[in-house]
């Protein structure tokens, strides 16, 4: 019998498959792309910043910033600046790899005014560098929250090393930084990557506050230009969106535009309530699950959701 190997160097015979018209319909394809995007083909194939390259930069930026818990530091304290700067030299230097070759691909959209004022990579890694110690204060911030705010957690580490809410805005709080910078294709690429772990979908764009917590964490969705306060908490299938999308007078979405809530300080978001639009949560306020929230509340308000008997249409209530 033959091995995978042997079977991986067999050509396909004519009559199985017609490979040389399959290769011709998928230049066919291509053009027709080249022709509706002629500025993003004009000057031929560009490479773009590697996911597996990203993936391994963040694995090591987290080790480094939590080297006896998310990294493989095992000795005394004696060892572990060494062990934390060789992390770092690692993901440093390769994250400025992948900075410019994001900004390679940036340079060729001269015309964008997204991307005309590109700061240079290297400013960039150092921006993003002398951030990572208040990075690592906000994210111990955030594991304490999480740790006052679920019974069920018993340690502070295992809020760390397990719960999908600080995986994820532990990957949010290195993307935003990045994000800021204009390195947003990279930003997008650490937000995915927690995405795909754990179901929480936070775009870089979001500002988010200390102490923040989510609950469980599957399916919420926080959008761009959400701003979030201090000690906020939300809880499973949150979402956090936009209400419109207007577009400017050729039809094309209006980019970067605030459309998301912005939730003040110590709010609770409880499973399922889905916030559109610019609109404001007053600090202290509850929203209850499943609520549907179009419009601001001032601050102190209790939004929920009511159903009086069985069958009977569901009501909204607000109480001050």
């Amino acid at each position: 019998m033959d091995t995978l190997v042997e079977r991986a160097h067999l050509s396909l015979s004519t009559d199985e498959i017609d490979l040389a018209h399959i290769v011709n319909e998928l230049s066919a394809q291509r053009n027709v792309w080249r022709a509706r995007h002629p500025s993003l083909t004009s000057q031929g194939a560009r490479k773009l910043p590697s996911k597996a390259a990203i993936e391994r930069i963040i694995a090591n930026l987290k080790a480094a910033l939590f080297p006896g818990r998310l990294g493989q530091f095992s000795g005394d304290h004696s060892g572990e600046n060494f062990y934390v700067g060789h992390l770092l030299n690692e993901a440093l230097v390769a994250l400025l790899e992948q900075l410019e070759i994001e900004q390679s691909y940036f340079a060729q959209f001269s015309s964008a005014s997204v991307y005309d004022e590109l700061i240079p990579a290297k400013t960039v890694l150092k921006l993003f560098a002398e951030q990572l110690p208040s990075v690592r204060a906000l994210i111990d911030a955030d594991v304490e929250a999480a740790y006052r705010g679920d019974p069920a957690a018993h340690y502070v580490d295992e809020i760390l090393v397990s719960y999908p809410g600080i995986i994820a805005i532990t990957h949010h709080r290195l993307a935003h930084i990045l994000y800021q910078s204009g390195s947003r294709i990279i930003a997008r690429i650490i937000s995915e990557i927690a995405h795909s772990l754990t179901g929480i979908d936070i775009h870089p764009g979001a500002t988010i506050g200390s102490e923040f917590f989510i609950d469980h964490g599957t399916g919420v969705v926080i959008g761009e230009t959400a701003i979030i306060g201090d000690r906020v908490r939300l809880y499973q299938a949150v979402t956090l969106g936009s209400r419109s999308f207007p577009s400017d007078d050729k039809g094309n979405l209006r980019k970067d535009l605030p459309r998301h809530p912005i939730l003040e300080d110590d709010v609770v978001v409880y499973a399922g309530a889905t916030i559109l639009g610019r609109v404001t949560v007053g600090k202290n306020s509850v929203i209850g699950g499943n609520v549907w929230l179009l419009k601001s509340v001032p601050p102190n308000s209790k939004i929920y959701q009511a159903q009086t008997r069985f069958g009977d249409e569901i009501q909204f209530g607000e109480g001050i």
